[in-house]
């Protein structure tokens, strides 16, 4: 089985932490069958010379892991015009997509994200005669109002072969968009449970330049406003009466989504809280395992979220989550012994959410082991089945072969 996937959120060497949870995913793939990654980049004449650092140039070709992962360029006009992405991205990734099947005749391609992913894969699909699988995100819900990109997402979902969401909530979404009910189903994201393990915390914490006695909260993810990191800086002071040595660790960095690391700084020098925030940045994927074994409780006030593997590789490290009650978080936080859910935008609930987080007594074992139990091993297996369920018997140039030879 030969596989193309085809996303605008993965991973290059400009962005080493974009769309990792893609890359889990597929790579895991990977190991059973052949795969290659076309990952088209945003790109618009001299915005680098308006925002430097914006939208880096990411090489055209990189060799990630054994596998071929092109970045073609798609036209793309900041803040304005997004309705066109969609085709933008189809253009763009045509000549590429052709370059490759010389000597990779792909038999189907497998999207991420509804758009403009989803939409440009659906016609690269029709072009190239090829089935296409488009996975749901948590975006789907911030374009569906957008009566020009919503009817995009309904032509895209309801021709393509299979429709993956990665939590039950998308799932509704994706079939309120006009997913086809028989062909969409939930295989939610995994983790790499030999990646993501606890360590000795007194031994860690040293290592890392933590005090031993801290109660230490800590978030993962992009210092966007979504993601929610000011909540949390905003309910420290609170937090400081009942545990006055409080560290609250804040791992990431700028995203596609933007960066507020300096509005944040702002609010951490305003709150006088320098000494109980660290700005660790964005750490590689394969070393979040020794931050998370440094902390005491996980946290995301996220606004929106799809399945979040952080929760996760957050409770393989023996942590207990605190996050909001939105999207698909309370699919992963399933259980009052796996962590805390608390109502979006409520102040006083977030804190007292933090306060018992801090002060109960876990089991680390339970934690570990409803991690354990959504590998990706797991996911894997059904994402294979249902691929091969999709592939033809026989191409038509195939069958004529097969005929003449009878």
């Amino acid at each position: 089985m030969k596989i193309l996937v085809v996303t605008s959120v993965f991973p290059n060497s400009k962005q080493p932490a974009l769309g990792v949870f893609v890359r889990e995913r597929m790579f895991k793939v990977a190991q059973h069958c052949e795969l290659k990654v076309v990952a088209p980049v945003p790109w618009f004449p001299f915005i680098r010379f308006i925002k430097k650092d914006y939208r880096p140039l990411v090489p055209y070709l990189e060799i990630q892991d054994g596998i071929e992962v092109y970045h073609p360029k798609f036209f793309n006009i900041p803040g304005h015009f997004k309705f066109l992405d969609g085709f933008f991205f189809f253009i763009s990734s045509c000549w590429t997509l052709r370059k490759i099947q010389r000597n990779f005749d792909f038999e189907l391609i497998d999207s991420h994200f509804v758009y403009p992913d989803g939409l440009g894969a659906v016609l690269l699909g029709k072009f190239f005669c090829r089935p296409v699988t488009i996975t749901v995100r948590g975006t789907i819900r911030k374009f569906l109002p957008q009566r020009l990109i919503s009817s995009q997402i309904r032509f895209a979902l309801a021709r393509a072969a299979r429709v993956f969401t990665v939590c039950d909530d998308l799932r509704q979404a994706a079939l309120d968009a006009g997913a086809v009910d028989g062909r969409t189903e939930v295989v939610a994201n995994g983790i790499d449970a030999e990646k993501f393990r606890p360590l000795n915390k007194q031994e860690v914490r040293r290592e890392l330049g933590i005090a031993v006695g801290h109660k230490v909260i800590i978030s993962v993810g992009g210092l966007v406003e979504r993601k929610g990191f000011h909540r949390v800086i905003e309910v420290l002071p609170e937090l400081l009466r009942n545990f006055p040595d409080i560290l609250y660790i804040i791992v990431g960095g700028a995203s596609v989504e933007g960066d507020n690391e300096q509005l944040l700084r702002s609010m951490v020098a305003a709150l006088g809280l320098e000494d109980h925030v660290l700005f660790a940045g964005t750490q590689p994927h394969d070393q979040l395992y020794r931050w998370l074994s440094a902390a005491d409780v996980f946290c995301l006030a996220t606004s929106n979220e799809g399945w979040a593997n952080v929760f996760l590789e957050a409770m393989a490290c023996g942590l207990p989550v605190v996050t909001t009650r939105v999207g698909g978080n309370p699919e992963v936080v399933c259980s009052p012994e796996f962590g805390t859910l608390v109502a979006l935008g409520d102040r006083d609930e977030l804190r007292m959410g933090l306060e018992q987080a801090l002060t109960k007594i876990w089991d680390p074992e339970l934690l570990i082991e409803h991690a354990r139990r959504n590998t990706w091993k797991r996911r894997v297996d059904v994402l294979l089945d249902r691929f091969r369920s999709i592939l033809p018997v026989a191409r038509p140039e195939e069958a004529n072969i097969i005929t003449r030879e009878n």
